[in-house]
């Protein structure tokens, strides 16, 4: 008899069933020991040992003592965690902690890409040692971490309040994600017009490019403070727009060129941590967190391989399964002769050597798993599988035709429109990826009528239309993954959890998909900036990740890039200052200037304090509710802020409970509550809701604030779940709730018609 451990008991079941009754396979708790929040990590003054003091939480104390009373009976202990550093050191913790009291010689180590039979079976003929580059890896970036944020927090706790604490990757996150909204604040929209019709034969439809010569301006000619950047384009405003739009009347127009061009296209690479939660974020809509949780069910499950990978490669097996099901399902023309191998982009792909694909020697379709797996598993294996044979196919064939057309407008002036249209002359690797869009994809791609140069058209429609610049789009959890992989900062173990945090220490809210910085954030990134620039330096971060990977590649020592990263001295990757100079001397730090930032467009500041942001003039004051996004603080929000009453607004006693309501300001927005008598116990709360957007503390009716604080609203019962279904306000605006299901509403009057 062996013992094999894994660190789900999702994923001890399907082992469990490839091994019958010659092993007993149990499941750890996953990271069952952490550094010692005092002292966790202590560097010895001669710069020759690090010593770490772990604590084991109590979940973990009974794990041990369980594999403590089993050990005695097992010949050996197989370690079956997951292959990559976080799976390595969760293993090194379980030998750690059980040497003092069972056999070192027990111990084996094992690991396989898949949870199939094959691969299981395969993993006991590789068995191996722990491998102590790879620990000390995890041991340096948990040292890191550590380091940087027990010395860190502090300080922002003392000189911010209201800040939360610091992490070494999260703060550069946080730095992107602030940076970005910078960009949006200081953006100045500008305008601009362009004329488009509809032309015959064909009904087809063109846009005006040049007039004499000179290219129509378009959005990309602007800068971010709203100026042409480019003096050798027309500007057309609405009024010159329309003249000339009426100038074109009746007016025939000759095609002047036809012009084909054949094209490719080329499939993608399958997926790896980073592309999948991109590719889900802008499919489905899901946060990083939840499509890594859909694919870890998958890979425990026996369906996909690991999930957590930089890689892009895929095995000779994985390629030999992708190549025969497309030739099976789509015909040997569908692939090339030799298999499609992908480079890897990451400088050291390493944490599972693979991409994320269909597990197996055969790839099992969407359809022979669709009876097994339902909902956000089948979505995700769906979309893995189409990815990973698709990478396999041959290249998109299309064609290209851009037909330019003009005429002499009334006004003596030459107009030439352009349209293009593109056919797919071969869909190569498009046939297995069917109704998945690639952004390669163009949504103009289209037909055009059969048309030869000479040729007369006539114009069916004619319109002008405005248009306006608009400011970069905010990081979603996707895109801003993807830029920290492109910085290489990061890695794919790391990525869903720096999500979660910088949202959950209040860093960063979501509107929508797209992530919000707080004004807090504002505030501490600019602390970080001036006076710990080092350590949110996104050149130092991803260096920082690459002596931490030559740390696992046995290529540096963990203790002297420890020392080096405390006392300050040369890294791997450069020199640095050291965490214990930047902390020790704070006096220079200007907490409330630091905290202080102007409005444009009024002598009014903002301040970010410790029970949030607000707008100040002199001994004027008004709370910022944190709804408001830093691009939305405007001028005239911050005017209509402060002439807003300060003090509760009494609107008249509830009928049913004859408790005064009033109308308030808040952290969170301008509400209505009621005011409970005075003796009232502590434990007691009074209703309360918020006011909707359009709705002002000065100006919100008795009837209102009745109907207000009835919310949530039962809607009605579900007839499959026999749950209520509800419709309520929150701070992101009007849902509807089901248990822990919820969906948002379009508008906020729709809480009390749904």
């Amino acid at each position: 008899m062996n013992l094999l451990i894994v660190e789900s008991p999702a994923k001890a079941k399907t082992i469990n069933k490839y091994l019958g009754d010659q092993f007993e396979v149990i499941a750890t708790v996953g990271h069952f020991r952490d550094l010692a929040k005092k002292n966790g990590v202590v560097i010895s003054e001669d710069q020759k040992d690090v010593i770490l003091n772990w604590e084991t939480t109590s979940a973990g104390e009974k794990l041990l003592d369980n594999i403590r009373k089993k050990a005695i009976n097992y010949e050996t202990i197989y370690l079956a965690t997951d292959p990559d550093r976080e799976g390595e050191a969760i293993t090194w913790h379980l030998v750690d902690s059980l040497e003092k009291d069972v056999d070192l010689k027990k111990f084996k180590r094992i690991t396989f890409n898949e949870i199939t039979k094959k691969a299981v079976l395969l993993s006991f003929e590789k068995a191996r040692s722990v491998d102590q580059d790879l620990v000390s890896a995890y041991m340096a970036r948990r040292s890191l971490d550590y380091l940087a944020g027990y010395n860190l927090s502090p300080v922002l706790w003392r000189k911010m309040p209201g800040s939360r604490s610091a992490g070494r990757v999260q703060s550069v996150a946080v730095r992107l994600v602030v940076e970005r909204e910078r960009i949006r604040m200081a953006f100045n929209s500008a305008g601009y017009w362009d004329i488009k019709g509809k032309f015959g034969p064909g009904d087809f439809e063109a846009k005006l490019v040049t007039i004499d010569g000179k290219r129509i301006a378009t959005g990309g000619d602007f800068n971010a403070s709203g100026e042409l950047s480019k003096t050798d384009v027309v500007l057309l405003n609405e009024s010159e727009s329309k003249a000339f739009v009426a100038s074109l009347s009746g007016v025939e127009y000759t095609v002047r060129s036809v012009e084909q061009k054949p094209g490719q296209r080329k499939p993608k690479a399958p997926f790896t941590t980073s592309t999948i939660q991109q590719e889900a974020s802008g499919r489905f809509r899901w946060g990083a967190q939840r499509t890594m949780r859909v694919a870890q069910g998958l890979y425990e499950n026996g369906y996909i391989t690991y999930m957590r990978t930089d890689s892009v490669s895929l095995s000779a097996q994985a390629l030999n399964a992708a190549r025969a099901q497309a030739t099976e399902l789509y015909g040997p023309e569908y692939i090339d002769a030799s298999p499609r191998v992908w480079a890897n982009k990451s400088k050291n792909a390493q944490e599972a050597h693979e991409a994320i694909r269909p597990a197996g020697d055969t790839f099992r379709t969407p359809g022979e798993v669709s009876k097994e797996l339902t909902g956000d598993e089948f979505l995700l294996y769906e979309l893995i599988w189409k990815r990973t044979v698709a990478s396999q196919m041959v290249n998109a064939q299309a064609a290209t035709t851009t037909i330019k057309f003009g005429a002499q407008a009334a006004n003596g002036k030459d107009a030439e429109f352009s349209s293009s249209g593109t056919v797919v002359i071969f869909p190569g690797f498009k046939a297995a990826l069917d109704d998945i869009a690639s952004d390669d994809d163009n949504e103009e791609d289209r037909q055009l009528p059969a048309l030869s140069e000479g040729q007369k058209l006539n114009a069916k429609e004619l319109t002008a239309e405005g248009h306006a610049t608009k400011p970069p789009a905010r990081f979603t959890e996707a895109t801003l993954v993807g830029k920290l992989e492109e910085l290489g900062i990061g890695r794919p173990s790391t990525y869903a959890s720096i999500m979660s945090t910088i949202v959950d220490r209040g860093y960063v809210w979501k509107k929508g998909s797209a992530l919000v910085p707080s004004f807090t954030a504002l505030a501490v990134v600019r602390l970080l900036e001036e006076h710990f620039s080092e350590l949110v330096d996104y050149k130092f971060t991803a260096n920082m990740e690459e002596a931490l990977d030559e740390i696992a590649l046995g290529k540096a020592n963990r203790i002297k890039q420890l020392d080096a990263f405390w006392r300050g001295g040369e890294m791997a990757q450069g020199h640095f200052h050291g965490v214990k100079a930047l902390t020790e001397d704070l006096g220079a730090i200007d907490a409330r200037g630091i905290a202080t930032m102007p409005i444009k467009g009024t002598d009014a500041m903002l301040r970010v304090g410790r029970y949030g942001a607000y707008v100040e003039r002199d001994e004027e004051r008004a709370n910022i509710p944190m709804s408001v996004a830093p691009d939305e603080l405007t001028a005239e929000l911050a005017e209509e802020l402060l002439l807003e009453p300060s003090g509760d607004r009494e609107l008249g006693l509830h009928p049913d409970t004859e408790l005064m309501i009033v109308a308030k300001s808040g952290r969170y927005g301008p509400y209505v509550t009621e005011n409970l008598p005075e003796g009232s116990p502590k434990s007691a709360k009074p209703r309360t809701a918020s006011l909707f957007s359009y709705m002002k503390p000065s100006e919100v009716t008795f009837e209102q604030a009745i109907s207000l604080l009835s919310l949530p609203r039962v809607v009605g019962i579900d007839p499959t779940t026999a749950e209520e279904i509800t419709s309520q306000n929150g701070r992101y605006g009007p849902y509807l709730m089901r248990g822990k299901d919820s969906r948002s509403l379009d508008n906020e009057d729709r809480i009390f018609e749904v």
